[in-house]
């Protein structure tokens, strides 16, 4: 039998042209659906096309800069978009676009993120007016100040000190110890000069009232230098070298002090006399906090994105294997262990990109209510953000190392793009809180939703699932569900619903028996969230024949539909320990967990054929992607060639090193070995 040969340069552009041509997918209808409208789509192109034609934002050098280089870098792009954003008129909503087009992290990310939106919701009328405009126009660049050397996640016991003196009518900033130094802080080590301050407000006669917010100047505004009373650095490097750009620093305070109208006091107060004046909910303060959790599950949705996108390309392109009947091994995309592993993560970023949308929309509702005084939704709020942070961080670093995996050997190449975007994913697990001691944030928001509808015929939207534990009863040892039918997605949304309900109640009853089991806490959050998650998707998908989609509204319905799936098929534990199905069933013969799997290979088998253009309507142009895998005309070698080529140790033929290591070491073996030889005759 003769070996077939194949161009396999050309085999790709084929493979990855046949993939769009074959689809039903219709991409533009459904790429202005993702972003928004076909005007939000337009804006977005717009910004992009002039981000990639500006030499400043060139990528090709960015795996060959050292961290201070990268650093620079980025101040360097930070300064020409605001630049940009004058010659253009950039508006608010032009500027998300900025920041979601970039892939690489700005040093000034954190003004925007947390400085600006917490000075501006909770400082007073006499702050803003003074600060207001230098914020707005980065006449001063602000970090926040939270975290410190010994706590991070439990706020209330932050050791940093700002003691009221009503003498002078000044706060005394302090680090009275080592461990109250702030860590961790974004924009601080050698960027910011202002910064919000997270201290323990302590009052005459010693009376300390917790963690308050504070406007500190950290930096001369003339010369740039650390002002006195004040040690600041940079942390240093981070692991697998992400966040490379962005310098995350270090700062002791030695009882500085700043004026009385430096408190941000919208709602908690402090007198001139130190009198202290309430807030009317004790959380307003974690306002800042919240808005960082709600972007998080939009920057959790595009990178997982980036990682479908780039992973469905390239193992549509990449033959390896069993061959076909022409002779031609098989697209890796074409086995079952592949497709079945990036189809779900497809899934998961459209739901993460759509619920980040609803969740901003959300929290500016929440912004209006809360300037108002109205603080009945901030527990829900609070509840719904620590949910989502948990799971959309635990997610985005599993899927994007799964997504990497697939694409094999070439997929450890930094020019893939996704070690990087692991690597930045990476630490969203710990930040803004720490997502173990976020779970049992959420149980506790979920356990006393349960206790009080004992009593309340009003469920709100975190807790809607306990509505069925008075409908249909609660916990007993017959299976709610026999046969599931797991076609249908109103089912499937029912079944994760009421594994949250059980959950609950079933921690609820452990606490009145004794002691949770040590994983209790992940297992509840986890499943209270998905509920939440799945009643938003429900309502996505009823909403896809309205939204202008026509023919694509089916699939992109079964791709939400998979997001169901898929999820109920990682909770199976849950689902039968929990009684929420049966163990066997007397209609299927596998029993429902087995039909739940053979239900979710079906619906990525029926996705498989609009696995790439369902991924091409995220609008990614090959700069926004910078990987040699993920081009979009597919032809990855080539790609990758040519990327290798401005590798600088390939810049000369005869390596550096040499003269002064190599060439001593072949000599030392040469003459070692000549003597052995000597020795033998």
């Amino acid at each position: 039998m003769t070996k077939v040969e194949v161009d396999a340069q050309a085999q790709t552009a084929l493979d990855i042209e046949a993939a769009r041509r074959n689809a039903k997918l219709d991409v533009p209808a459904t790429r202005a659906f993702i972003h928004g409208g076909e005007d939000a789509w337009k804006a977005h192109q717009r910004v992009e096309a002039i981000l990639s034609a500006d030499p400043v934002f060139d990528k090709s050098q960015k795996y060959y800069m050292t961290r201070k280089e990268t650093y620079l870098k980025a101040l360097k792009m930070q300064k020409r978009i605001e630049e940009l954003r004058d010659i253009h008129h950039w508006d608010v909503r032009d500027m998300s676009f900025v920041h979601l087009a970039l892939d690489e992290l700005l040093p000034m990310g954190l003004h925007v993120t947390a400085f600006e939106p917490v000075v501006m919701s909770q400082g007073s009328e006499e702050l803003k007016a003074k600060f207001g405009p230098l914020i707005k126009h980065r006449g001063i660049i602000g970090c926040y100040l939270q975290t410190e050397l010994g706590h991070g996640t439990n706020v209330s016991q932050l050791e940093t000190t700002a003691t009221y003196i009503p003498e002078s009518e000044e706060f005394e900033i302090h680090s009275p110890t080592l461990t109250s130094t702030k860590w961790w802080i974004g924009t601080l080590g050698k960027t910011a000069n202002f910064g919000v301050v997270q201290a323990c407000l302590i009052l005459p006669g010693k009376r300390d009232m917790g963690p308050h917010l504070f406007l500190v100047q950290l930096r001369s505004l003339d010369t740039h230098e650390v002002l006195p009373h004040i040690k600041i650095g940079d942390i240093g490097p981070k692991a697998m070298g992400g966040y490379a750009s962005v310098d995350n620093g270090y700062a002791r305070f030695d009882h500085l002090r700043i004026p009385h109208s430096q408190m941000l006091s919208k709602f908690a107060q402090v007198t001139k006399e130190g009198k202290y004046i309430k807030p009317p909910h004790s959380k307003l303060s974690y306002g800042g906090m919240l808005y960082i959790r709600s972007t998080m599950v939009t920057t959790a949705g595009r990178m997982l994105a980036k990682a479908a996108t780039v992973s469905l390309r390239y193992t549509t392109v990449r033959r390896q294997g069993n061959k076909g009947v022409d002779g031609s091994e098989c697209q890796v995309i074409s086995y079952p262990p592949v497709y079945c592993r990036l189809l779900p993560i497809l899934s998961r970023a459209y739901v993460f990109i759509l619920l980040g949308r609803n969740l901003t929309y959300a929290y500016m509702e929440l912004s209006k209510q809360l300037s108002r005084g109205e603080t009945e939704s901030l527990p829900d709020m609070h509840a719904i953000t620590s949910g989502l942070k948990i799971l959309v961080s635990t997610t985005s670093v599993h899927d994007v190392e799964v997504a990497r995996r697939s694409m094999g050997g070439h997929g450890y190449s930094a020019y893939s793009g996704l070690g990087k975007v692991y690597s930045d994913a990476l630490p969203s697990v710990t930040y803004e809180g720490d997502n173990f001691v976020l779970d049992q944030q959420v149980v506790r928001a979920a356990l006393k939703a349960h206790n009080q509808s004992q009593s309340s015929t009003h469920q709100s939207t975190f807790s809607a699932f306990l509505r069925l534990l008075k409908e249909k009863g609660s916990e007993t040892q017959i299976a709610l569900f026999e046969s599931p039918n797991w076609v249908d997605w109103r089912v499937v949304v029912e079944v994760l619903e009421w594994r949250a309900a059980r959950s609950v109640e079933s921690y609820a009853k452990a606490l009145e028996n004794g002691q949770p089991d040590a994983s209790a806490d992940q297992r509840v959050s986890r499943a209270v969230t998905e509920a939440y998650v799945a009643t938003q998707v429900a309502d996505m998908i009823q909403s896809l024949s309205r939204l202008g989609l026509g023919d694509s509204a089916a699939i992109v319905g079964s791709l939400l539909t998979l997001y169901l799936l898929s999820t109920a098929e990682a909770a199976l534990v849950d689902l039968l320990s929990l009684g929420v199905i049966a163990t066997q069933s007397a209609v299927d013969k596998g029993g429902p967990a087995e039909m739940l799997r053979l239900e979710v290979a079906r619906s990525c088998r029926e996705l498989l054929p609009e696995a790439v253009s369902l991924s091409d309507a995220y609008g990614f142009t090959d700069w926004e992607l910078d990987s040699a895998l993920g081009v979009y005309d597919g032809r990855v070698y080539n790609a990758l060639w040519d990327r290798v080529q401005t590798e600088p140790l390939n810049k000369s033929e005869i390596t550096d090193g040499y003269l002064e290591f190599i060439k001593p070491l072949l000599e030392r073996g040469k003459k070692l070995a000549n003597e052995e030889l000597k020795s033998k005759l």
